[in-house]
């Protein structure tokens, strides 16, 4: 099912159901998509308009990550809930001989490993969201500084949320497999966080100034 077919109300339902799917590295890329719709909705607002020239480079810079991501975003919404899917059926694969369980065994490995790059990619686009919206805060529409936190706290969720799904993930593959996904996450919550506070700190700036 392509989750961006759907309205708000009907993703929703599907997400409040007990089906394996959506799940969490769904909601995570949907809410990397929401950060990135307000993303470009502040940059729209700054953009063109004179009162805020000194902000049209980072609003522009800004635009150009948050109209790709936005796209990404329900890319990897649908991707995470194929990957689990896949893992799903990998369990559900014969296990009546040594070949049929060699064959599951590997089978249910694959699907993991891409059950984890999938929320691997949400949290590595959520910080490349992040990154530009400091700027954004600092220079950007004043009137629209609050819609700029709102998109940090998104970005925010959606890379640390998609961390838990890739760390569920990673616990239950062999270490040689595991290591290449362990490896790209090294550090990625602390550096989160730090953006964000970030972004934070330039949005109450901004909204007190």
């Amino acid at each position: 099912m392509n989750w961006m077919d759907l309205t708000l109300g009907e993703f929703q339902a599907h997400l409040a159901s007990d089906d394996a799917t959506p799940g969490g590295g769904t909601a995570a890329a949907i809410a990397l998509g929401q950060a990135a719709a307000l993303t470009e909705m502040v940059a729209g607002l700054t953009l063109g308009k004179e009162k805020w020239q000194s902000g049209w480079t980072a609003a522009e810079t800004a635009r150009k990550v948050a109209v790709r991501i936005m796209v990404r975003s329900g890319e990897l919404a649908n991707e995470d809930s194929e990957a689990f899917d896949s893992v799903v059926a990998g369990f559900k694969m014969p296990k009546s001989n040594e070949e049929e369980k060699d064959a599951r065994r590997q089978s249910i490995r694959l699907a993991t490993l891409r059950a984890a790059e999938v929320p691997l990619s949400t949290s590595q686009h959520g910080m490349e969201l992040l990154n530009v919206l400091s700027d954004l805060a600092t220079d950007g529409n004043a009137n629209a500084a609050s819609d700029v936190g709102v998109a940090s706290l998104l970005a925010s969720a959606a890379v640390k949320g998609a961390l838990f799904n890739v760390d569920i993930n990673v616990a239950s593959l062999p270490d040689e497999m595991a290591q290449q996904v362990i490896d790209q996450c090294s550090g990625m919550r602390e550096e989160c966080s730090r953006v964000s506070r970030l972004v934070m700190h330039a949005v109450h700036d901004r909204i007190n100034s």
